[in-house]
């Protein structure tokens, strides 16, 4: 289905120029909810056991065995520009929350995909892991946009940062303010219209835009690295922050959720993130995962 045409055609009707809407367009992306107990096809399961490639051992880290947190048919859930999933096969995703949320070494969380013509079976746990209850899960469309846009209808542009004033922000936060309200004057609207197309309120999601805590530590990883190899100048402390912002800014076209859950007061939440050039070549082992523990 062409949802960007669908976007652009209920814009119109509502008299926003052509432009404006390409440009909002840009930033806007599609992710696909996955909730439990609903009526519609299945498209994978939470919990329950693997089917895995005959002779492939069950993944672990060391003596380790990864619970099995889903499983995804990826040519199930409906088709979304920008999210490049496999036209078949299945996704696995393995972790251990507990352990990977200590661990930074991301052993404790594993992405398998196994491609349709493989020859599998249904695994046997290891004695020593989780088995958690299987829960088929249906998938609905939702709208994604970044955390610099996302502010309701009702709030000033920036109400995300704190209601800083003017003279308060970085340099980084004054260009996104003036392309906002220069290059955006209809963003209420365009966003309300996205949200009410698409609309979702499911728990986990695959697609959309990484999480932003992920995506802080890499800018953070990626500008230090720079740095230490000489690739750009020192970075003073004061501007340190605008940097920071710009480079996650950056990061957000080259990675995108694989998976996600919503945060949950003391619950551990899992966050799957790949570069969208690995994704499309199905290099799954490259993607990278986060566990979060939030508590009041």
């Amino acid at each position: 289905m062409d949802h960007q045409g669908e976007f652009r055609r209920a814009a119109l009707e509502l008299g926003i120029p052509d432009a404006e809407i390409s440009r909002f367009s840009q930033h806007l992306r599609l992710a696909i909810g996955l909730f439990g107990g609903g009526d519609g096809y299945p498209v994978g399961h939470l919990g329950g056991l693997p089917r895995l490639p005959v002779g492939m051992e069950w993944p672990s880290a060391g003596d380790n065995p990864l619970p099995l947190h889903l499983s995804v048919e990826c040519g199930a859930p409906p088709r979304v520009d920008g999210f490049d999933l496999p036209v078949d096969g299945t996704l696995l995703f393995f972790v251990d929350q507990e352990m990977d949320h200590e661990d930074e070494s991301g052993r404790y969380a594993r992405v398998v995909y196994v491609p349709d013509g493989t020859e599998t079976a249904v695994a046997k746990a290891p004695d020593s892991v989780r088995v958690g209850e299987r829960i088929d899960i249906c998938a609905e469309l939702r709208a994604d946009l970044p955390l610099w846009l996302e502010e309701s209808e009702d709030q000033d542009w920036h109400e995300f940062w704190e209601d800083l004033e003017w003279d308060d922000m970085s340099p980084f936060q004054q260009r996104l303010a003036r392309y906002m309200e220069r290059e955006l004057p209809h963003l209420g609207e365009l966003r309300s219209l996205a949200y009410g197309l698409w609309l979702s309120s499911a728990y986990l999601e695959i697609g959309g835009y990484a999480d932003d805590e992920v995506i802080n530590s890499i800018a953070e990883q990626t500008l230090a690295g720079r740095e230490k190899a000489g690739e750009i100048p020192a970075i003073p402390i004061a501007s340190w922050y605008s940097h920071l912002e710009e480079e996650k800014h950056r990061l957000t076209s080259e990675w995108i959720s694989l998976a996600s859950e919503a945060r949950v007061y003391e619950e551990y939440c899992t966050s799957f993130v790949i570069r969208q050039d690995d994704l499309a070549a199905a290099r799954v082992d490259k993607a990278l995962a986060v566990t979060t523990f939030h508590a009041p």
